[in-house]
C-alpha cells in the first residue's frame, strides 16, 4: 500500500504552475490535503477539512478546484458505486480494494494485473488508454464484526459491473 505523498507547499506550487494552473492558497491547501491522504475522500470530506484552515472557502471553490486538478491530471475522480465520487491524488497505476460494508477503499499494487493490461495491448494490437480493476469484498475489520461468515447472507461471490 502506498503511503501518503505529503508534498511541500513549494512542490505543490511548482506542480500547479507546470500544469498551467493559477496558484491560490485554497488550491494548494486542497491539493496538499489530498496528497497527504490515502482514504479517497469525497468533495464534502475535502470541504470540511480545508474549511478549518480557510473558513471562508465555499463548496463551489472546492468543486471547481477538484475539477481543475483533475483536468490537469494531478488527481483522479473515482466512483465505486457509492453515493458520492471520491478523489485520489495517487495517479500512479494502481487498483482498489473496496469494502462493501464500511466502504473503506484501499490501493492495491499488483504487477500481474499490470502485465495483463500490457498483454491485452500487445496481443490484440490495441492501444490501451487506461483500465480500472476493483475488488469488492469485506475488509478485515468488517470480517471480524461478522465472524460467523466471511460472506454475510445475501452476498455471494459474483462479478460486479
Amino acid at each position: 500500500m502506498r503511503n501518503s505523498m505529503k508534498l511541500t507547499q513549494q512542490q505543490i506550487r511548482e506542480l500547479c504552475k507546470a500544469k498551467g494552473l493559477k496558484v491560490t492558497p485554497q488550491r494548494c491547501a486542497i491539493y496538499m490535503m489530498l496528497t497527504a491522504r490515502t482514504d479517497h475522500p469525497t468533495a464534502e470530506d475535502i470541504y470540511r477539512t480545508v474549511k478549518r484552515a480557510y473558513p471562508m472557502i465555499s463548496q463551489n471553490t472546492v468543486y471547481y478546484t477538484l475539477s481543475a486538478l483533475k483536468e490537469a491530471g494531478l488527481i483522479s475522480e473515482v466512483n465505486f458505486g457509492h453515493k458520492h465520487a471520491r478523489f485520489d491524488a495517487n495517479i500512479d497505476r494502481h487498483h482498489h480494494l473496496v469494502c462493501v460494508s464500511c466502504q473503506e477503499i484501499n490501493d492495491l499494487y499488483d504487477e500481474t494485473l499490470d502485465r495483463l493490461s500490457m498483454s491485452a495491448e500487445k496481443g490484440r494490437q490495441y492501444t490501451i488508454l487506461g483500465h480500472r480493476v476493483e475488488f469488492y469484498g469485506y475488509c478485515k475489520r468488517c470480517q471480524e464484526k461478522n465472524k460467523s461468515s466471511s460472506r454475510p447472507e445475501g452476498h455471494s461471490r459474483r462479478a460486479v459491473r
